[in-house]
């Protein structure tokens, strides 16, 4: 019984928010819709970070993403800790914000962008002595494949 309330609590959450964002032209571009699990640090440093680059963010904890990030196309081999929804696009992980507003700007046919994992040094992810590691931001094209959309290079120390 459960289970059967937490599918329907998440699928009504996702539908919802699926629907708000089509029904609701006026929204502004830089909203997102973030669905986290409730104990993520990590998430909320990333939302800290989205926020600070001038976008707005509406919250949703759940205790398990894997559904969400199925019915928006996203798959296993892509999960991070966080997905959000932006202007009719998927965000799975600790995508930058550059890499956000450059989506929002050139409006590809695409499902979104994801940085798999949790690379040490993306945004929510850094270390107090500033170690990165070299990752790449995916575009998730309309049929589950995907091509690099932007390079983010170790820091040298």
């Amino acid at each position: 019984m459960i289970s059967s309330l937490s599918r329907r609590a998440l699928l009504a959450a996702s539908l919802g928010a699926s629907a708000t964002a089509a029904c609701a032209p006026a929204r502004s571009a830089t909203a997102l819709t973030v669905f986290k699990t409730p104990t993520c640090a990590c998430c909320t440093a990333w939302i800290d970070h989205m926020r600070q680059a001038g976008f707005t963010a509406e919250i949703t904890e759940l205790p398990n993403l894997r559904s969400l990030r199925t019915s928006h196309g996203v798959a296993d081999d892509l999960a991070s800790c966080h997905t959000a929804l932006i202007a009719g696009y998927v965000l799975e992980g600790h995508v930058p914000a550059e890499d956000v507003h450059r989506l929002l700007t050139e409006r590809p046919q695409a499902i979104g962008l994801a940085v798999p994992g949790m690379p040490l040094g993306s945004p929510g992810m850094e270390s107090a002595d500033g170690q990165r590691d070299a990752f790449e931001t995916l575009l998730i094209l309309k049929g589950g494949q995907t091509r690099v959309f932007a390079p983010h290079a170790q820091a040298r120390g």
